[in-house]
């Protein structure tokens, strides 16, 4: 059972991140096309944050309701129907209200395969998360290498996202069939309450009141995910106008340096379940954050297109193990169900991976793109003084099987 909803939400991982990132190379052409300025462009980005917050503060419910099984297939589904619009929008406002609808799908399945990932983690009884996450990396990478190919060979922009959008329709329905049934969505509890918590877990599963202890610790799991996901959104939406426009590179370079932050992941990711074993969260976060600010800082610095790209390549490297680290402490916090956990912390993240953009977009208008990517840097720092609430994830063997 659990060998089959192993692979099927390996599938739902690899989906979503080709549906996060089959447009992102193609910005520079869809910026030029419409004739957008960084700053309207910034606006333009604003449209998948929106998305994503009225998306997440609906997941608990509706996967308490519908499944974390439909709703991941039906999320795939739209997030990819929304490539279509994206690809043909005409104007500043079409633009905004496709990724209006890629943000809501996006935000809304990734809450749900992250419940069934924790389930399946559970079924396994050994840490799953992070290889799971490296498949979410392998996509960007594809998306990312793709659309390198696409934009070199000239392919126009609308063929490029429509013809992605019915591969990935296909792949998610006839991936995910495997995925847990609803049993999956009602977890035991990971470990017993501290003294004074009260139960979150009955009939209001999916917005039960967690423990004040446990709200805080969400609160901070929530703010690493941001301080990550800001600079992981930045280099899926800013890395190739940087070397494009700031860097003279060509369009085919240009898409290297996000393709760069996704192998590097993807490698991280993949090794991150034995070193997060070995060494614990606390000490890998910490280590991993100083790694990526002072990648991409030196990066920067250096003003040189390889250099640059080396840059991109290091902090995807060290933030590696953020996501699956905290979205699995989040679904193993005491008194509160997986589902609502990840959907509050994944609300907070996902303002960073697309609410961050843009705003880096508005302080490239005043200050210019190099000194607005040193933001990240700042805030993957902040992570060593964070990392130890991702201490709260149960140990593999603390964690009890899900429901069969």
């Amino acid at each position: 059972m659990f060998g089959r909803a192993r692979l099927a939400v390996t599938v739902a991982f690899a989906a979503h991140g080709l549906l996060a990132a089959a447009w992102v190379v193609r910005i520079p052409q869809i910026k030029d096309h419409l004739g957008l300025s960084e700053g309207s462009l910034g606006v333009a980005l604003l449209g998948a944050p929106v998305g994503v917050v009225l998306a997440v503060r609906l997941a608990g419910r509706i996967i308490a309701r519908r499944g974390s099984r439909a709703t991941t297939i039906a999320a795939g589904v739209a997030g990819a129907a929304s490539l279509v619009p994206l690809g043909l929008a005409w104007n500043l406002g079409a633009l905004i209200g496709a990724l209006l609808l890629l943000g809501a799908s996006l935000g809304l399945m990734d809450v749900a395969m992250n419940a069934q990932g924790v389930a399946v983690e559970r079924g396994y009884g050994r840490p799953l998360m992070s290889g799971l996450h490296g498949w979410y990396s392998i996509g960007t990478l594809l998306a990312a290498l793709v659309g390198s190919g696409v934009a070199y060979a000239g392919v126009p922009v609308p063929l490029h996202l429509s013809a992605a959008a019915v591969v990935l329709a296909v792949l998610i329905v006839a991936g995910c069939r495997g995925l847990l049934d609803r049993s999956a969505d009602v977890l035991p509890e990971p470990r017993p309450h501290p003294p004074g918590e009260q139960d979150a877990v009955g009939d209001g599963a999916e917005t039960g009141a967690a423990a004040p202890s446990s709200r805080w610790l969400l609160a901070l799991l929530g703010i690493i995910g941001l301080c990550s996901f800001v600079g992981e959104g930045a280099m899926a939406d800013w890395s190739a106008i940087y070397l494009r426009d700031h860097l003279g590179t060509g369009p085919g370079f240009a898409g290297l340096g996000y393709a760069g932050c996704a192998i590097a992941m993807t490698a991280g990711r993949f090794a991150g379940d034995r070193v997060v074993a070995r060494f614990g969260p606390v000490p890998v976060l910490r280590a991993g954050s100083l790694i990526a600010a002072l990648g991409l800082g030196t990066g920067l610095a250096a003003g040189h297109p390889a250099a640059a790209v080396a840059g991109f390549t290091v902090f995807g490297l060290g933030v590696a193990v953020v996501a699956p680290v905290t979205f699995s402490a989040a679904g193993n916090l005491p008194g509160v169900p997986a589902a609502a956990g990840i959907s509050r912390v994944t609300g907070v993240g996902y303002l960073g991976l697309l609410g961050g953009p843009p705003v880096i977009g508005f302080i490239a208008q005043g200050v210019g793109l190099q000194w607005a990517l040193a933001v990240p840097v700042g805030l993957v720092g902040l992570i060593v003084l964070l990392a130890p609430a991702t201490g709260t994830a149960a140990a593999p063997a603390d964690r009890p099987a899900a429901p069969r």
